[in-house]
């Protein structure tokens, strides 16, 4: 892949829109060295390949020679970004960002290249502000454009509460881009209104505004957008006989989306995959999910995680490896809810009424009882050794 092509399909794969796209293009091609800014509120511990699609869109920045500027945002956070929600989001404590932040930038180093990144904390900065500061930066934007913010005027026309430290929100974001001095910043579709506050910003302060990518989302493995509460997503730090079983769980459709947005392979590669994922589904996600486990834990591991998946799925025979854990109940119902098999009783209930909950192999009922060396299996790949 040339300069131009390797430049056509940063701005082209897993991205949304571009502003502005004719200055950023022009920029690329002009050899000069970019940073390009991410900002992460460290709200969770875990990563997950959804999130994954717009750090990847920065480790492409990095392959053509740019600088990924990663903003950890301790301030932010302590604020909750109320953008797309209806009401006001508990802060984090100091104690809970930093705890949250040791893994992720474990996870995020799978994928971004440690020669080109830059690791910010926002508190550099705003550490050193008092009031006169926040009032300084508050009069260079005016109070119409943030209440123009989409999510505010929603909470508005619905009577919902909308605290006051929640406008601060999108000005405490865009003065990063000040700070750190950004050519370029990335997000999801509901950054916009954030960035697009960056770009006033700096042109308040006399800088050159950011250009702005926004990248699309990936679907989740059931076909709703993918988050932790659905238990749809597939973790950076899955283990990878997990990780692979997961992506061979995906919905027939959402295989080619998963190429686009959650591996390397080329574009090109992936509209010759196209027809082969109708006319043979199960193979091209074979192939899906080894590259994405090979992304994560290298070939080595995505052969052997594929060869376990055929010996438990196609030979319906056990896993070589069955985790043993010890549970203080002995009623099936509560046990698989105990062993995070299920995420309630009523759940629980359901999977045992549809025949999907074995013990030793016979098919449990809601009375069924465990014994220490029982093997729970519970819809085709979960299975627990109980001590």
């Amino acid at each position: 892949m040339n300069n131009n092509e390797a430049i056509g399909e940063l701005l082209t794969r897993t991205v949304s829109e571009v502003i502005d796209r004719k200055h950023l293009e022009a920029a690329l091609g002009s050899g000069k060295k970019l940073r390009v800014k991410l900002g992460i509120d460290p709200t969770g511990s875990k990563l997950h390949i959804g999130h994954a699609v717009v750090l990847r869109i920065l480790r492409r920045f990095q392959n053509l020679g740019h600088t990924a500027v990663l903003i950890i945002g301790d301030t932010t956070a302590l604020i909750g970004d109320p953008s797309g929600k209806n009401e006001t989001r508990p802060p984090l404590t100091p104690e809970e960002i930093k705890k949250n932040f040791a893994t992720y930038e474990t996870q995020a180093l799978k994928i971004l290249d440690q020669s080109k990144l830059e690791i910010r904390w926002q508190s550099e900065w705003f550490k050193n502000f008092n009031l006169t500061d926040v009032i300084r930066e508050a009069s260079k934007i005016s109070a119409g454009w943030i209440t123009s913010h989409e999510t505010f005027r929603a909470r508005i026309k619905e009577g919902q509460p909308l605290a006051l430290h929640e406008l601060l929100y999108p000005l405490v974001q865009a003065y990063d881009s000040v700070a750190v001095k950004a050519d370029i910043e990335l997000g999801a579709m509901d950054q916009k209104f954030n960035l697009l506050t960056g770009r006033e910003l700096m042109k308040a302060h006399g800088l050159e505004p950011q250009d702005i990518v926004l990248s699309n989302y990936l679907i989740g493995t059931d076909g709703q957008k993918m988050g932790k509460t659905l238990n749809n997503f597939i973790a950076v730090q899955e283990e990878p006989n997990q990780m692979f079983g997961k992506v061979m769980s995906v919905k027939d459709d959402l295989i080619i989306p998963y190429f686009e947005f959650a591996t390397e392979v080329p574009m090109s590669e992936i509209k010759q995959l196209e027809k082969e994922a109708k006319s043979s589904p199960r193979e091209t996600k074979l192939r899906l999910a080894s590259e994405i486990v090979s992304l994560y834990h290298g070939a080595k591991a995505a052969q052997a995680a594929s060869k376990e998946w055929e010996k438990v799925f196609s030979n319906k025979e056990k896993p070589s490896e069955i985790e043993e854990i010890s549970v203080a109940a002995q009623n099936i119902v509560d046990v698989i809810v105990e062993a995070f098999l299920a995420a309630s009783k009523s759940e629980a209930k359901r999977l045992i009424e549809q025949k999907g909950v074995k013990i030793d192999d016979e098919v449990a009922t809601e009375d069924s009882k465990v014994k220490s060396g029982s093997l729970v299996q519970v819809g085709k790949r979960k299975f627990i050794r109980i001590k």
